[in-house]
Formats: structure tokens, C-alpha cells, sequence
């Protein structure tokens, strides 16, 4: 019998979170890059009949002002000292920076960065080809606002997430079973495992047994003709089994990480933490795409199933990402699953209140993570159209970056809570405006939806609140551990009942 999804909370969930936001939203506040530019005209050699007579020492400072202003631009400072660059420093704010050239140096710059209300000093080297660098071993970088701008958000970790590292450190690799690259595959591994095991003659009934039946939801079985009771057996000796690796324990193969510099916005694959950072983030194996900070990898065992590239989906990826992946301003997995329960789940009393079968909704995730927009969504493929609500809720909820995002929460509560209806409209439209495109397009069209099943709630039962009750655990950047949410439920509810008026507002402002 199929298993009714159940509470967010619960470990068999299918909608329960996986990301952890914490170190994402400690680097939000990390200092911005400002350069300091300089407000000096650099000397030069003597002009006139000095040239004729100029030593190779004002040929060398020439060229040696040149290449810097060519390397650093107008944050370059010329010979300066240790103490005139904390003096110009002293009153800057965090982030501010200014490159310059010691008056002992030897074939280097010094770039000083105001942290923490103290200036820090590096030297700073540049090799054609490789970028700016502090050492040979450490990360290069095409230009030095970068380096600065990456500098400035390790410096802020160690200070303020230092708790959060200590924790990624010391995980083991138990932790590998529990992990998103499990949560999110384990039914897709399980799949490949099956087809692993077609070709294991000897190792057959071995990977049957490792493998339990709704994993051949969708994967042709080998097995033919096989009476009902010894299915009946089959299940039972599954259930018995604990919750271990879908892969057959046979099954090895090294993963082949490499560092990595990861665009967008990307999460730990093993530990769930974010990755941060603007370069060299991580690592990722090139085989099957598994992500990771480095000290993770180390712990990851050796089962890289290449063909998992293939299949590795949108669902947990984050939403500007997708959005720029695709080109599109919707992903599709939301389009196609509104498109659905507009077509055939509108009267349907509690669409997205009553739960989808889980094995169902994860069935539909591996189809939409394989098969993208060509999906068979239809009511032959899914007659149950709560399945289809519940993979939309999924999906949503599976975001690292939520609907309404960290930055934008506040924003939205404080409008929440302006008991005058025209103020209200108007902050809440502010808020709007502090999202980034992608939410803001997907929020849009996912309160339109949400405002026309409310249109039919005299059938359906599900109104404004009913649908913000449902909705705000998945589209809201609550805490986890938050359990009472009657304000942002209230929030929600206003959003979906005025979101033409809230949305107008915000694009004509």
C-alpha cells in the first residue's frame, strides 16, 4: 500500500527541509569591497632635459607606476608606508581597501583591507596568465576587487560561523546516509543500482534483496511472473531491512573531486551547509557532479555512479540558478504542475491542504528530475491530482534560498504588521521590489495561482488563509525550530488576497 505523505516534520517526509541557511545567511552580512582611490597625482621623473639624463632607476619607477595602474587602476596608491595606510584607513569602513607599494619592497604590492574596524596587510602578487595571488598555492583571481571581496567574506566566517565550521569538521562518515546527495537520490540510485545489477548475473537475488519494490516504479524489472506470495515475501524482508545504501555493498568506484569554482548559489552535498565564497568554493567530483567542501569529500565513500550526472534534476537546486540554467523566467517544474491542478484540481475539496501517496509524489520528482519539461503529467500518468500539488510543495520546499528570501523576510513581516490597509499594500510592494528577478517573477505567478483556487472555495474549501496555512512553512524563511506562524500566515494570506494590487504597485514604483 502506498504511504500518505506526511508532516513536514517527520523524517519520512517528502517535503521536509535539507538545506542548512546558516552559514548562507552569515555570509550575507559579510562587508562589501569598497576601494579607496587615490586622490594624489603619483611623481614622476622629472620632465624636460632631465630625461635625456635619466637614470635607470627613473626608467624602472615609470614603468614600475605604469604596469601598477595598468594591474590595480585607480586604487593604487604609489610608495606608500605602513603607518600612512593605517592612517588613511583609520575612519574607512569594513571592506575598504587600497593597494600600494611598500618602500622596501622587493617585486611585490602590499594591499591593505580595513576589517573589523583594524587594517590587515597582505602582499599581492600577479603572474600572467594566473591573476592575483597572495602565494603561489593560493587561490588566483582575475582581478583584485575579487580577491578582496573573497577575502572579506573567509575573514567574516572565521569570525562569526566559526561554531557552524568546527561542526562541518568534525562530521563522520556515518553522516553519508543522512545526507541531501542521499535524500534527493536515493530513489534514483536505487534505480541505477536495479540496472547495475542486471549485469551481475551472479549478485542478482543480492541486489533484489538491497533494493526495495518502489524503487521499480518506473525502471523495468528482470523479474518475470512472480506469484503474489512471494512478492508478499519480498515486501516483508524489505521492511525488515534497515534504511541503509541503495548502491548493492559490492559497488565501488573513487569519486574524482576536483576544486571547484561554482556560479550561483550551491550547498554542501554530504553536510547540507552552504558553500561559500566566490571561488574555489569546493569541490565536485567530474564523474557524477557530487558537491562538497573539501574536508567532506574526504569522508564521502567510494560509490560515484556516473551515470547519475543524467539525471541529477532541478529539485534542491537554487531558483536564480535554475532560472539562468534554463532561460525562463518560471522553472518549469511550477508552470507544469499549476498548469496541472488549474486544468483538473480547482474543485478538488483541500487541493494542497490533503497530502499526496509519498511514493507517488517521489516517483513524479524522479520523472521531472530525468525528464524535464517533457514530463507525462497527465491524469493517465497521475490520476491523483494531490500528487501533483504535493510535488509543487516539494519542489518549493526543497529550495535552498525560499520563496520569499532571508534578505526580503523582514520586509515583508513589518508590512504584515501595519494595521493600515493602504500602508500595508505599500510596504508589502516595497518588499516585493527586495527580491531578486527569479523570485519575484516565480512569487508572482504562484500567488496569481494561489488566488484563483481560492476563487472556488465555495467548492474546493480552501480560501486565502486556508492556502496561506498550507503554504507559509514552504515559501517563508521561517527558522525551523519556529512552530507558531499565525503572523506570517497572516501575512501570506494578505499577499494572495491583494497580489494584483501588491504587484502592480511594485513594477510601477
Amino acid at each position: 500500500m502506498s504511504k500518505v505523505a506526511t508532516l513536514p516534520g517527520e523524517p519520512s517526509s517528502p517535503v521536509q527541509k535539507v538545506w542548512k541557511p546558516e552559514l548562507y545567511k552569515i555570509q550575507l552580512d559579510a562587508p562589501a569591497p569598497q576601494p579607496v582611490r587615490c586622490q594624489r597625482t603619483l611623481p614622476l621623473p622629472a620632465a624636460g632635459s632631465a630625461v635625456a639624463v635619466a637614470t635607470d632607476a627613473d626608467v624602472d619607477a615609470v614603468e614600475d607606476k605604469n604596469q601598477a595602474m595598468r594591474l590595480y587602476g585607480s586604487e593604487y596608491h604609489g610608495v606608500m608606508g605602513h603607518l600612512e595606510a593605517e592612517q588613511l584607513l583609520s575612519n574607512a569602513s569594513d571592506g575598504s581597501y587600497l593597494v600600494r607599494r611598500s618602500p622596501k619592497s622587493d617585486g611585490y604590492y602590499t594591499l591593505s583591507v580595513r576589517f573589523n574596524k583594524r587594517t590587515k596587510h597582505f602582499k599581492v602578487f600577479y603572474k600572467q596568465g594566473h591573476g592575483h595571488y597572495l602565494r603561489e598555492q593560493d587561490k588566483h583571481y582575475e582581478t583584485v576587487h575579487e580577491m578582496v571581496a573573497d577575502g572579506l567574506i573567509n575573514f567574516h566566517m572565521q569570525l562569526y560561523a566559526s561554531p557552524i565550521i568546527q561542526q562541518i569538521n568534525q562530521q563522520t562518515k556515518n553522516c553519508y546516509q543522512q545526507s541531501p546527495y542521499m535524500t534527493l537520490n536515493r530513489r534514483k540510485l536505487r534505480a541505477l543500482s536495479n540496472e547495475l545489477g542486471k549485469g551481475t548475473v551472479d549478485n542478482c537475488d543480492a541486489v533484489a534483496t538491497a533494493a526495495p519494490a518502489t524503487a521499480t516504479a518506473k525502471i523495468p524489472s528482470e523479474n518475470q511472473q512472480i506469484d503474489e506470495q512471494a512478492t508478499q515475501q519480498q515486501q516483508q524482508q524489505q521492511q525488515q531491512l534497515p534504511a541503509a545504501d541503495p548502491m548493492p555493498l559490492v559497488y565501488e568506484k573513487p569519486h574524482n573531486f576536483k576544486v571547484h569554482t561554482f556560479k550561483g548559489l550551491n550547498w554542501c552535498e554530504f553536510c547540507a551547509n552552504f558553500l561559500w565564497g566566490f571561488t574555489a568554493q569546493g569541490v565536485k567530483c567530474e564523474a557524477c557532479g557530487f558537491m562538497a567542501h573539501n574536508k567532506c569529500s574526504e569522508l564521502v565513500p567510494p560509490k560515484c555512479v556516473p551515470d547519475l550526472k543524467c539525471i541529477r534534476g532541478v529539485f534542491g537546486t537554487d531558483l536564480t540558478t535554475m532560472v539562468q540554467l534554463h532561460q525562463c523566467s518560471i522553472p518549469f517544474v511550477v508552470r507544469r504542475c499549476v498548469e496541472e491542478v488549474e486544468a483538473r484540481g480547482m474543485l478538488q475539496e483541500g487541493i494542497y491542504r490533503v497530502s499526496g501517496f509519498a511514493d507517488e509524489i517521489d516517483a513524479l520528482k524522479l520523472a521531472l528530475d530525468r525528464d524535464g519539461d517533457k514530463t507525462d503529467m497527465s491524469e493517465v500518468a497521475y490520476g491523483n491530482v494531490n500528487v501533483i500539488a504535493g510535488t509543487l510543495k516539494l519542489y518549493l520546499r526543497l529550495l535552498p534560498v525560499p520563496l520569499i528570501t532571508f534578505q526580503a523576510y523582514p520586509s515583508f513581516m513589518a508590512a504584515g504588521r501595519n494595521a493600515k490597509p493602504t500602508e500595508q499594500l505599500q510596504l508589502m510592494a516595497e518588499a516585493v521590489r527586495r527580491l531578486p528577478p527569479a523570485h519575484h517573477s516565480c512569487l508572482q505567478y504562484m500567488l496569481e495561482h494561489l488566488k484563483r483556487v481560492a476563487s472556488h472555495y465555495a467548492v474546493n474549501k480552501m480560501n486565502e488563509h486556508n492556502l496561506a496555512t498550507v503554504f507559509a512553512p514552504t515559501l517563508i524563511a521561517t527558522p525551523q525550530h519556529m512552530t507558531n506562524l499565525t503572523e506570517e500566515i497572516f501575512m501570506l494570506s494578505s499577499l494572495i488576497t491583494h497580489c494584483e494590487t501588491i504587484f502592480a504597485s511594485s513594477s510601477a514604483s
